[in-house]
């Protein structure tokens, strides 16, 4: 094989005819401004391919299922592998779905709970084994050898009839004596069943049969013969009982199950097997949820009768070193590799389980090295980060040791800390060493210096971009003068420290006492009509402090919204502001027909010019028929998205063109009318760039246009589906659109981590809007691990010290300076480097 992939001709959307060497079984970092191609190359080329070719070499049988792969618009590929994409957009919204179970932990923990855990009764709490006839016999010889018992002792084995009933039981004792049996122990005192016995029909009763009694001075050293009759005796008083055997040795009475159920209170368990443990399985499952924990589909309030926990009560009372399945996945992942690392277990139990409890340790240690040490295995995918979601994908393909593959990136240090960065890095490498090439859309400096290989695509973004600007070994770029990140990372270009940062005013919003998750006890003050970077490692609490305490209670005073607040005592301080806005990377819309024209509002306007043209006028078409989302100018075959959906059944969905309108979503008759020379799909079509040019004198579209291309995004489509935004992109969508509101001067803006995605020089234009922001007299609250930004800030609130349990405090506050000198701060350590 080839140690290098060649592509040769590559066009796919913005991509100019590159050719481009990438030497194979490195890590190679590709670098760019937002949308200069990087995505294009790495995974609409390069990725696409590789996975095209791989289902091209399945047989026409399976590939009927997966149906055709859109080919790259690049001339030839040589030297390609199988491809994996380990992207942001890998975790899954189906509530069913949690960290353990997308890392398939909890599949390995179901054969382990089922194979070596021990049963207890839900209703008395007494413990419950199941044993085979011959683990009783051993257990009876193995009492008797290493018991104070002397020779003149007896075993006797005896099986319950009745344990604590009222009545006379006459046909019950004549039936045992028609069966053979000769004596029976009732109320602990011992009868022959030859004579008579009468019972009081009012008394409670236990009736025990005598199946056989044996010399201790026999089972000390017992033959062949001897060890048969035990065991025949045990089998004997299992059949007739059902499931228990009880043998009394000397004055100890041991009791021996066949089957999980108590021996005390009749409680039966079902067949333990690990899909007792699934709550997917209506045999596992919560009855009244069905396993969803909640009492809503995508409801937070928990199932009154598991209390969230989604599974029936029988799973609930296996135990594996004092915890059940749930209490395990409950643990986070520091914890969870602790409690596997000294699970205490006997000879026979690590036998069965080694190889089970390897995978569960091997698959937990990979979710430790990428910095997810602060995540709970319970935690729903779905409340995941794009980045989280990546690492735990990342976790899972070490964890296979998959060789030869080309793995493709998708900027995995999101969310991230540079205190967790090296541990990535090592992961990355560890990848590459195993034998895999690994491709990486990256901007973290880290990162990109640690790669053996770099190219940087651009110079600009959309129409801009699309070519290779330097590419080589690490130091070849970054003296190569036409590579701009070279130029920040060698300290030529900069985004300035602030010659003088904003005092601190005494309007601030207060919280007291939170306590939600991990924070303890936390009293903190945000300044308002300032700059803030709420700062610190990756689950210190920062999203805790600020979206489920500050913003939920926020939005409740002034909006009556629903949701409740985290935890806490009180929040202050909002009689000062009239509106609070959070930008997260949540998407602008799930469905195809929304896009950054329709969610900034610039589509309204644009509709009713083309309504207006003479040609419409002529036709009677109103301002409905340019809308794709009802029924007159939209085409109806694809109901105006331009793509049809085709079920595969077992595998995901696929996407065709589709095959009336070609993709432009509109009838023909609508097509036909034209504004200035273009018809309603072609201004679709147009970057927002080229749109802002061609409103110019329409400033109702114009303005929403231009707020879009000052937050760097001016190489997206005006029609670009919603659900392929990566999360940054759908923030600064979002944050596009309140910038062109007319501002009132007095609203607390949330951001969380709006540098995703973001070159250096990306960044910088991003700090410009969210500056001009607070000089209009608002508040901006970041989120952010990014030094660029937190330099910057008026005032950092920098929380830890570490995630999970160990974070949820404040470690600093105050001016970046002060925060740089802080002792215990992580990221005051990193921020002295950039404040030099």
């Amino acid at each position: 094989m080839k140690d290098e992939i060649i592509i040769k001709g590559a066009r796919e959307h913005n991509l100019k005819n590159i050719n481009v060497t990438i030497p194979r079984n490195k890590l190679v970092c590709i670098t760019g401004l937002s949308g200069s191609g990087k995505s294009s190359l790495a995974f609409d080329t390069i990725f696409a391919e590789g996975q095209r070719r791989y289902i091209e070499s399945l047989s026409s049988y399976a590939r009927q299922f997966l149906g055709q792969m859109h080919k790259p618009d690049v001339d030839e590929i040589e030297g390609l592998s199988p491809a994996i994409s380990i992207d942001q957009k890998a975790h899954t919204r189906n509530p069913r779905s949690t960290v353990a179970t997308v890392t398939e932990i909890y599949d390995y923990l179901r054969v382990l709970y089922a194979r070596i855990g021990e049963a207890q009764c839900p209703n008395c709490k007494k413990s419950i084994a199941k044993l085979t006839v011959d683990e009783m016999t051993d257990a009876v010889l193995d009492r008797v050898a290493r018991g104070d018992f002397k020779d003149k002792d007896a075993v006797r084995i005896l099986a319950p009839a009745v344990r604590g009933r009222k009545g006379e039981y006459y046909q019950l004792l004549y039936d045992l004596y028609n069966s053979g049996f000769a004596k029976v122990r009732i109320d602990g005192k011992e009868h022959a069943l030859s004579e008579k016995i009468t019972l009081s029909r009012y008394k409670q009763h236990t009736i025990e049969v005598i199946i056989d009694t044996l010399a201790v001075s026999v089972l000390r050293a017992p033959s062949k013969e001897i060890r048969q009759r035990l065991s025949e005796a045990l089998e004997t008083a299992l059949g007739h009982s059902g499931n228990v055997a009880l043998a009394e040795i000397g004055k100890e009475e041991v009791t021996f199950s066949a089957k999980f159920s108590c021996v005390e209170c009749g409680f039966a368990f079902p067949e333990i097997e690990p899909r007792l443990f699934s709550f997917n399985s209506p045999y596992g499952a919560c009855s009244a949820c069905g396993g969803l924990g909640t009492k809503e589909l995508f409801g937070e309030e928990a199932c009154s009768v598991c209390a969230g926990v989604r599974l029936r009560p029988e799973a609930l009372s296996i135990y594996i070193g004092g915890k059940n399945i749930c209490e395990f996945t409950e643990l986070n992942i520091d914890k969870a590799v602790e409690f596997v690392l000294n699970i205490s277990l006997s000879e026979r139990q690590q036998e069965i389980a080694g190889m089970v409890l390897k995978e569960i340790e091997n698959r937990i240690s990979f979710m430790l090295d990428v910095g997810l040490h602060y995540l709970t295995l319970n935690r729903r995918a779905g409340s995941l980060s794009g980045g989280e979601a990546q690492r735990i994908r990342l976790a899972s393909q070490i964890g296979s040791r998959l060789v030869g593959a080309l793995y493709v990136l998708d900027e995995p240090t999101i969310g991230l800390h540079q205190r967790d960065n090296e541990k990535l890095i090592r992961t990355l490498e560890g990848l590459r060493d195993l034998g895999n090439s690994v491709i990486i859309v990256e901007h973290d400096e880290d990162t990109v210096r640690r790669s053996d290989y770099m190219l940087e695509i651009g110079p600009g973004a959309g129409v801009h971009g699309g070519y290779v600007v330097a590419e080589g070994n690490v130091p070849e770029v970054f003296n190569d003068p036409k590579s701009r990140t070279g130029a920040y990372l060698l300290g030529k270009e900069k985004i300035p420290v602030p010659i003088k940062r904003r005092a601190i005013g005494r309007d601030v919003i207060k919280i007291k006492k939170a306590t939600a998750n991990n924070l303890k006890n936390v009293d903190v003050e945000i300044p308002l009509r300032r700059f803030v970077c709420v700062t610190g490692v990756s689950g210190s609490g920062k999203s805790t402090l600020i979206h489920d305490v500050m913003y939920r209670a926020i939005s409740k005073k002034l909006y009556k919204t629903k949701a409740e607040p985290g935890a806490h005592l009180a929040v202050l301080g909002t009689e000062y502001i009239d509106k609070i806005i959070l930008m997260d990377q949540s998407g602008i819309g799930r469905s195809s027909r929304s896009n950054p024209a329709t969610y900034t509002g610039a589509w309204g306007p644009i509709r009713e010019l083309f309504a207006e043209t003479v040609e419409a006028k002529f036709r009677g078409y109103k301002q409905g028929r340019f809308s794709f989302n009802r029924p007159g100018g939209r085409c109806e075959n694809c109901e105006g998205h331009g793509q049809i959906a085709i079920e595969m059944h077992f595998l995901p969905i696929v996407y065709v063109e589709c095959d009336v309108c070609g993709g432009k979503r509109f009838s023909r008759e609508t097509l036909e009318v034209e504004w200035n020379g273009k018809n309603i799909n072609q201004v679709l079509q147009m970057t927002i760039e080229e749109a802002k040019e061609f409103f110019i004198d329409v400033p109702m579209v114009f303005e929403r246009l231009q707020t879009l291309d000052s937050v760097g995004l001016g190489y997206l489509t005006l029609g670009q589906p919603a659900p392929t935004l990566s999360g940054g992109e759908a923030q600064r969508v979002k944050l596009a659109t309140e910038l062109a509101k007319r501002q009132t001067g007095r609203t607390l803006y949330i951001l969380d981590e709006p540098t995703t995605g973001l070159h250096f020089d990306d960044i910088k234009r991003l700090l410009e809007v969210l500056h001009r922001l607070v000089e209009q007299g608002n508040s901006v609250v970041v989120i952010e691990h990014n030094l660029d930004i937190i330099k910057t800030a008026d005032w950092v609130i920098d929380m830890g010290p570490e995630g999970g349990d160990g974070g949820g405090m404040i470690v600093a506050e105050g001016t970046p300076e002060l925060v740089s000198i802080k002792k215990g701060s992580s990221t005051g350590e990193y921020l002295r480097r950039v404040l030099k």
